[in-house]
């Protein structure tokens, strides 16, 4: 009973935070509704005893948008993307495609004939037998692979910013006005 309410609770949260994301007014506010809208999904997909799918969705989608904010910080005018701005871009557009996608899938769902599992019994491990059918035996090459990529986006946007965030107050962060090497930005 309590796994059916938590699913339940999981899927009407996760579409109200994928709908904040085009209700929010900054990027870095609809990075964080689709981070939990997609943590939210995740939870529905362990609740359906799907664990390794649900840990790869919440591991995939933490990753992107730790490399969304990133992105976000470097290059974005203005800080962070906490600046108003607009989040929907040819809104009649979109949602007349929208429409018709959901009416398109809805109907393949309706009309196609789903095949019927003709024997009761589960295998004995699922998740064992979709990793193994999706990666073979190169599941932990993957896991490595993952993380040797995820050091090396950090160590490059490490590398790559030669001074700080707080390279314009020196060892003193609390003077009023900033020594900037760079002129023209607030410190003149």
């Amino acid at each position: 009973m309590w796994r059916d309410i938590a699913f339940w609770v999981c899927a009407v949260l996760a579409v109200a935070t994928g709908i904040a994301v085009f209700r929010v007014d900054s990027m870095a506010r609809a990075t964080f509704a689709l981070l939990a809208s997609f943590l939210l999904a995740a939870g529905t997909v362990l609740l359906l005893d799907l664990p390794y799918l649900g840990v790869l969705v919440i591991l995939m989608v933490v990753m992107e948008m730790v490399v969304m904010v990133v992105f976000m910080i470097m290059y974005m005018m203005n800080p962070a993307g906490l600046m108003p701005m607009t989040m929907v871009h040819n809104a009649k557009g979109s949602a007349v495609i929208a429409a018709g996608v959901f009416v398109l899938l809805a109907t393949v769902v309706v009309v196609t004939p789903w095949p019927v599992r003709e024997d009761a019994l589960r295998p004995d491990d699922p998740t064992m037998q979709l990793g193994m059918a999706l990666m073979g035996s190169k599941m932990l090459v993957m896991i490595v692979l993952g993380l040797a990529l995820f050091a090396t986006m950090v160590a490059t946007v490490v590398l790559a910013h030669h001074r700080g965030r707080y390279d314009r107050y020196g060892d003193r962060l609390d003077r009023d006005r900033p020594d900037d090497p760079i002129r023209g930005g607030l410190g003149r």
